[in-house]
């Protein structure tokens, strides 16, 4: 009897191991994330997080990948290779409108801060003087169907030009300077720090097409899938948490965000010092968003009228 309980009792604990061995992490073991995030000044919150420990401290083991934009970025967070993705609102909104189920779970950076940090440039000699001027010329943008594009399209044609009559070309903002001097494009969106650097040698400041569009526009948050934000939601807490702290290092250490900055960009603190920093939030503006969305529903990128409330934490 004594030996038949015993086999029992051993088999059951075998089995309970088996059961919560391997599988099931300690409580002290940090969960792993991947958030993807584009090398620019306004990423480096989540970057001065990870070194400070900020997310170690909410129980994650952060990992960072670098895409080109949110378009790169966002196929990546939809097949669960990243968990989080950095963007901007308006490849938010396509993707919704396709069928694909994103939702911002927290903001970053806005240009409240750095109202004159992006701007479409032209040659100095250019005829090119307002906004208007822009209809049937070729700009040089970051991405297709982004934020940059669809601002500059609203100033166009708020200041009486014909928005549809341009063309817009995808150029790195690192190319840009050489693109519009080369004259081979009529004018181009770039931003800091280039945007100093091409102005110290001659180009002209057409529009500051975000500040100009909202003085709280959302320069780029962070995105999940809704899968993940009802599934894994002490994961998404825990991101916030440590992107809250993040986020509110960063606006108060300016220095340290220029130091964070040249360990992922090529940008030098010396380029760095002259430029202004946006203002870091985790809160997004709902008017400037809800402005985007109704230029966004008139241009014809999507379908419906976006439900912001389905977008926005």
């Amino acid at each position: 009897m004594n030996k038949r309980f015993l086999a029992l009792a051993a088999l059951s604990a075998l089995l309970l191991s088996a059961c919560g061995g391997p599988e099931e992490p300690s409580a002290n073991a940090p969960t792993k994330v991947t958030a993807g995030v584009i090398p620019i000044v306004d990423s480096a919150p989540i970057w001065l997080g990870k070194s400070k420990g900020f997310f170690e401290e909410e129980g994650l083991d952060l990992d960072i990948k670098t895409g080109s934009g949110g378009g790169a970025i966002l196929p990546a967070v939809v097949s669960g290779s990243y968990d989080f993705g950095m963007g901007n609102t308006v490849s938010v909104l396509l993707a919704r409108d396709k069928g694909i189920d994103v939702k911002f779970v927290s903001n970053e950076a806005t240009t409240a801060g750095a109202p004159k940090s992006q701007a479409v440039i032209v040659p100095n000699d250019s005829p090119i003087k307002k906004p208007a001027d822009l209809a049937g010329k070729t700009v040089a943008v970051l991405g297709i169907s982004g934020s940059v594009d669809t601002t500059i399209r609203a100033l166009v044609d708020a200041d009486g030009g014909d928005s549809s009559t341009m063309k817009f070309v995808e150029i790195a903002p690192s190319e840009v300077q050489a693109a519009v001097e080369k004259k081979q494009v009529d004018a181009g969106w770039i931003l800091a720090p280039f945007l100093q650097k091409a102005v110290a040698e001659g180009s002209r400041v057409v529009s500051y097409n975000f500040s100009e569009f909202s003085p709280n526009f959302t320069l780029a948050g962070y995105f999940a899938t809704n899968d993940t934000v009802k599934n894994r939601p002490k994961v998404v807490e825990s991101f916030n948490k440590a992107l809250a702290k993040s986020v509110a290092y960063a606006q108060e250490h300016p220095d340290e965000v220029r130091q964070i900055v040249t360990t992922y960009t090529k940008n030098t603190v010396e380029q760095l010092e002259s430029m202004d920093l946006p203002t870091f939030t985790v809160d997004f503006d709902m008017e400037a968003e809800g402005k985007l969305a109704d230029v966004v529903h008139k241009y014809g990128m999507v379908k419906q009228k976006p439900e912001l409330g389905d977008i926005f934490p």
